[in-house]
């Protein structure tokens, strides 16, 4: 077994493994085709790692928000287009999910209104920026929905065949 790491400032992927109590040498043996010196150059930031590598890495450590950090952080594509998905109890997400829902039922009729024409006049504008932002917020909470049932079915508390 190898030694408990005290170094500050651990990135990510090293939180996920240490997280699972996993040594490099373990977790290499456990992802096949990464090494354990690739894991610490990773770790380290020696090195960034490859999607296939964040994939595996996401499955050794019970990790699925790896994948959305690695695009939402280092990926030059995902920087742009990929939010960040936050991790939130079962209830919490519901809950927001319910608000937001709500909230745009009440500018269902206005979207309507605004979209009926094929455009965006300019007094609309001020109505329609109001309604994407609602409607990123759906989406935002329909991936942490995505990212709780992913992190449940890893931790092995939901059975990914009855679900999907």
């Amino acid at each position: 077994m190898g030694k408990k790491s005290v170094k500050e400032n651990k990135n990510i992927y090293q939180i996920c493994r240490e997280e699972q109590e996993l040594t490099r040498e373990a977790a290499a043996e456990l992802m096949q085709y990464i090494s354990d010196d690739r894991i610490e150059k990773i770790e380290n930031e020696k090195s960034l790692p490859h999607p296939d590598e964040i994939l595996l890495m996401a499955k050794a450590y019970k990790a699925p928000n790896l994948c959305n950090y690695f695009c939402s952080h280092e990926c030059p594509i995902g920087q742009v287009h990929v939010p960040e998905v936050e991790y939130k109890s079962l209830a919490e997400i519901t809950l927001l999910m319910l608000s937001s829902l709500n909230t745009m039922d009440g500018y269902k009729n206005r979207l309507i209104e605004i979209t009926s024409n094929g455009q965006i006049d300019d007094d609309e504008v001020e109505d329609f920026k109001k309604i994407q932002k609602q409607l990123d917020q759906i989406v935002a909470q329909a991936n942490s929905l995505k990212l709780w049932v992913d992190k449940t079915i890893a931790d092995g508390k939901l059975d990914e065949d009855s679900l999907r």
